[in-house]
């Protein structure tokens, strides 16, 4: 009974519960998805005020701007190089086993209705106006908005300016660390209710789209899993090892958060939980405050592999022939559209039907095709962009020369 304590314990039987609610009875299961909704809204609420003051603490403590931007240099060239590999696997995947084969859907037959508002939200898509929106209006509105990286800006400005000041600034600074525990503090509190927000939401998805259309589209499904595998797997494993520690440990160590993604869906509702964790196993604060945050817009694994094989299932189950140079330059595309997703379920397919439209080569109704296996798909999604950003944590933490070993040695060295 001791294990019915642990809390991955408890959100892998709200799992399983959950599914069985949603496949015997989905009509109460789909009435269910308040529950997940209301933990994620919560665990979002708390996601700016956390990242602020982790951010400024950290860069403040450091004071060191030479510093914080060589950390942040090496952070982008690696979610630069990793997305892309990422981006060539699901491509590579996709042409090996073409899941959209035999659909020979046609225009006539694309219900253009159902992404009728994806494809108006992706019609304001443009690098430019991404970038712009990183600004916010308002000091206030970032946190209103919850943009994560309105808040990042906030807190790497702030912080820069408080380190400037010496000793004036040390009372604001313990101010906001004893805030700061303040909020992991309700972190640990709103965490207790992950079980009953993993059931909530596991019977939504199974009530809501059942379990029938895991096989009619059970192809692209497969392909999606075992790619998400295979990049954890063999490439996050292979980085992993060159750089001296044991991703099955950081799986482990992990494994509540890990399974809340499975639960809820979305990489979000853990990020305050790995922002802690990789702390307390010597990734110093200031990398952790800065890594963490942008990589969740910017170190999108899971969704990039899934951009670019959904794109190509389209291509393939409209019988839309792409020749290799077509291919690349969707991969192109998707290098620059793939890091405005967020890590929310529903924002890929705004990312997904900006990426056909900038190609003007596959149909954006085609997205109807996949609308009703999206959801099962997004765990995938999410736990590669959750391990992704916690292998990228504790790289550039080593790369950039902070990380302390004394921390993790029994946890995560091989």
């Amino acid at each position: 009974m001791r294990y019915l304590r642990l809390l991955y314990v408890q959100v892998l039987v709200g799992i399983l519960l959950g599914g069985l609610i949603g496949h015997f009875w989905p009509a109460f299961g789909a009435d269910l998805k308040p529950l997940g909704d209301a933990f994620v809204n919560l665990i979002k609420m708390l996601i700016g005020p956390i990242i602020f003051t982790t951010v400024v603490v950290g860069l403040a403590g450091m004071g060191d701007l030479k510093k914080a931007g060589s950390v942040g240099f090496r952070a982008f060239l690696y979610f630069e190089i990793i997305t892309t590999v990422a981006l060539v696997i699901g491509l590579i995947v996709a042409n090996v086993f073409t899941p959209g084969a035999g659909f020979h859907a046609t225009p006539a037959s694309l219900d253009a209705k159902s992404v009728a508002s994806y494809a108006t939200a992706a019609q304001g898509m443009s690098v430019v106006d991404y970038f712009l929106h990183i600004i916010p209006k308002t000091f206030v509105g970032a946190f209103a908005d919850g943009d994560v990286l309105q808040v990042l800006l906030l807190a790497v400005l702030f912080g820069l300016a408080l380190g400037r000041l010496g000793d004036h600034a040390r009372p604001v600074i313990n101010l906001l660390h004893e805030v700061a525990r303040v909020f992991f503090g309700i972190v640990a509190i709103v965490t207790r209710f992950a079980p009953i927000a993993a059931a909530g939401a596991m019977a939504f998805t199974i009530g809501k789209f059942g379990l029938s259309t895991l096989f009619l589209l059970g192809k692209l499904m497969l392909c999606v899993y075992l790619t998400c595998g295979l990049f954890i797997f063999v490439v996050l494993g292979a980085i992993m090892h060159v750089s001296g520690f044991s991703l099955w440990k950081v799986l482990v160590l992990l494994k509540d958060e890990l399974l809340i993604v499975v639960g809820t869906s979305t990489s979000e509702s853990a990020l305050p939980g790995l922002m802690e964790k990789m702390e307390k196993v010597g990734c110093a604060r200031p990398t952790v405050g800065i890594v963490v945050p942008a990589g969740y817009s910017f170190n999108l694994d899971g969704t990039c592999i899934y951009l670019t094989m959904a794109a190509l299932f389209i291509a393939q189950a409209t019988d839309t022939p792409m020749t290799l140079a077509q291919q690349l330059g969707l991969m192109g595309v998707l290098l620059l559209t793939s890091k405005g997703a967020a890590g929310v379920t529903g924002s890929g397919f705004i990312t997904l039907a900006a990426t056909l439209a900038t190609t003007g080569h596959i149909p954006v109704a085609g997205i109807a095709l996949i609308l009703g296996v999206d959801r099962f798909m997004s765990e995938a999604r999410a736990i590669t962009n959750f391990i992704g950003n916690a292998v990228a944590t504790l790289v550039i933490s080593k790369w950039s020369g902070d990380y302390d070993a004394t921390k993790g040695s029994e946890v995560l060295r091989r």
